[in-house]
């Protein structure tokens, strides 16, 4: 974005006016100079190149400076270009300018080699060189892709020194450089004080907030712009917006970015596709995201697209279709890497796919030559322990050539849980315990399996240890989109203006449930009470209230989803005929006629 607007720009191919030179410089026909210049930009390798370069030499034109800095900028920034070759001309100038360490600056930058940038600048201002608005949008990129915040930080000062920290460009490139190096404040600080604002402004200042997952704060900053400028959002904005619709599970607001999209662009690239499949899928859109994926051109699809593809069917459960793009893409000839191979096993995970699991993982090892990771290893775990292969999983943890972390504890905690292995949730719970664990999920987990098996000095024990850590159980909440509106509940919300028509419709509920045999099987009416008014229960009370007859419900859960409101939401899409998305900490639930696309194994 930056890159397009500052370091692209054609002004900046000429060298900039210098001091004089004390010494006498040879005067050249202007013939001569144009002709062998137009020889430099026909130049497509380093052979044409250095075949130019030689006559120019051979004429002495390279002590003219017009000539020497062209000669310059195309080896530095030519894609088929040389640094190493680009510095040896650059050390035979004899008093060089701005320009030529701007060149220097911009080709290391081009090379994707951000300490050298660095050190280029620091050289330009040792020898004395005056940095001009044009050296730093370069130098601040180098400093956001290292990331070196304190060298950024640095270079904001010389800017203020020298007076560019009004220059739009200049100011764009330090909201992305604070942003990308995590200081949001300073980023927004700079924001603020702009006096004037362009599209590459509100692009750094959205795509700030999209890398440290601030959503929320993504959309509202894309409200601000459509409000106070008439600036059509571009491509970098949008990708960004499409980010937060997809983590936020803003479906209808992802709609209408790709029919902006598909209205004012010609021609999807690959990163916007890939960000419009990703959307789809994580906002429970199966159906779109494989149509957007199936049309994409083969030549198109790249790594990144195949993993976003595997890795959003496997969060829906969709294991043999996961494998089947799996088995795709490597047949396109993509080698498959550590991630991709993370949202495999994922996928068998989910699926119930033991045996295809262990396959896909022997051959990461074998034939890929991927060491697994903690992930791979968190994955396996998971695999065999919703599988019941509870022994298996506790084996393979032992076996792991790192030190398990709290995940893959975790996972064997719950699936200790689930089958009802209390020796093996007790190995989990104290390794948990003994890393410091501060969920207090962990310790509730492990004391309700105490109290199932009659434990109840150990299930007081263990409760009396989570308090005494100050831990507190997560507050559940849920968020459902009606009316291109996020709403937002907790368990026994009594907080929203529709509060009344919500319990009454929840109590409605209740009554026809208990036709279909459903009813609570606990004695004690507090805990009754408390999952009658879950706030996934509350969710779907107000979308059905909200919403015209058979329209779908999409649900956003910031925790698992518990079994009774499992049961209970498969009984409403049946009785209120709804198609009900639920996506929950780990994975989706797409419920329709009583039943559930897990096929209750999760």
């Amino acid at each position: 974005m930056i890159r397009t607007s500052v370091l692209h720009q054609n002004h900046l191919l000429v060298p900039q006016e210098d001091p004089p030179q004390t010494t006498l410089q040879p005067s050249f026909k202007s013939g001569e100079k144009e002709c062998y210049l137009s020889f430099l930009k026909k130049c497509r390798n380093m052979e044409e190149f250095k075949q130019t370069h030689a006559h120019i030499l051979k004429l002495g034109l390279f002590l003219d400076p017009f000539c020497a800095s062209n000669l310059l900028s195309t080896c530095a920034l030519s894609d088929w270009g040389s640094m190493d070759y680009a510095r040896s001309m650059f050390d035979e100038m004899p008093e060089p300018g701005s320009f030529q360490f701007n060149t220097l600056i911009r080709g290391h930058l081009k090379d994707t080699n951000m300490e050298e940038a660095l050190l280029t600048y620091i050289e330009m201002v040792e020898r004395g060189v005056k940095p001009d608005n044009f050296t730093y949008p370069s130098l601040l990129k180098a400093c956001a892709r290292l990331p070196a915040l304190a060298e950024g930080i640095q270079a904001h000062g010389h800017v203020f020194k020298l007076g560019f920290h009004d220059d739009i460009f200049v100011q764009n490139s330090l909201v992305s450089m604070y942003g990308k190096c995590g200081e949001i404040g300073l980023s927004c600080a700079v924001f603020e004080q702009m006096n004037e604002r362009n599209v590459a402004s509100w692009s750094g200042i959205i795509a700030a907030h999209s890398s440290l997952g601030m959503w929320n704060d993504c959309l509202r900053l894309l409200g601000d712009m459509n409000r106070e400028t008439n600036w059509k959002a571009e491509e970098s904005i949008l990708v960004s917006v499409l980010s937060a619709c997809a983590h936020l599970g803003v479906l209808d607001l992802g709609r209408s970015v790709h029919g902006f999209l598909l209205r004012n662009m010609t021609g999807l690239n690959v990163i916007v596709e890939t960000s419009l499949l990703e959307m789809y899928m994580k906002c429970g859109n199966v159906e779109k995201g494989m149509h957007i994926f199936q049309n994409m051109a083969k030549k198109k699809k790249n790594k990144m697209s195949y993993s976003v593809m595997i890795s959003g069917l496997a969060m829906h459960g969709y294991g043999r279709e996961s494998l089947r793009v799996f088995t795709e893409m490597i047949q396109q000839g993509l080698e498959p890497d550590d991630v991709v191979y993370v949202g495999v096993l994922t996928a068998c995970s989910h699926a119930g796919l033991v045996r295809e699991g262990l396959q896909c993982f022997d051959r990461m090892k074998l034939e890929q030559r991927i060491e697994p990771s903690i992930q791979h290893y968190g994955c396996m775990v998971d695999l065999l322990g919703r599988a019941g292969k509870i022994n298996e999983a506790l084996e393979l943890v032992k076996a792991m050539p790192m030190e398990p972390n709290d995940v893959v504890w975790r996972s064997l905690l719950s699936a200790s849980n689930t089958h009802g292995d209390l020796e093996t949730g007790e190995v989990a719970g104290r390794r948990l315990f003994e890393l410091n664990s501060h969920k207090s999920s962990d310790y509730v987990v492990l004391s309700n399996m105490y109290a199932r098996a009659g434990r109840w000095t150990d299930m007081a024990r263990t409760r009396t240890e989570m308090h005494s850590k100050g831990l507190n159980q997560q507050p559940g909440f849920c968020s459902v989109e009606v009316k291109r509106k996020m709403h937002r509940f907790v368990s026994q919300d009594a907080g929203h203006p529709q509060n009344k028509s919500i319990y009454e419709m929840m109590h409605q509920m209740e009554w026809q449930l208990k036709f279909e045999g459903y009813a609570l099987e606990i004695d004690e009416e507090e805990k009754k009470q408390r999952l009658k008014g879950h706030s996934q229960k509350i969710a779907i009370a107000f979308a059905i209230i909200n919403t015209s007859e058979g329209c779908p419900i999409r649900i956003v859960r910031n925790l698992r989803m518990c079994n009774d409101c499992h049961t209970y939401t498969k009984l409403i899409s049946m009785i209120f005929d709804r198609e009900i998305t639920v996506r929950d900490r780990n994975r989706f639930h797409h419920f329709k006629d009583g039943v559930c696309s897990c096929r209750d194994y999760w």
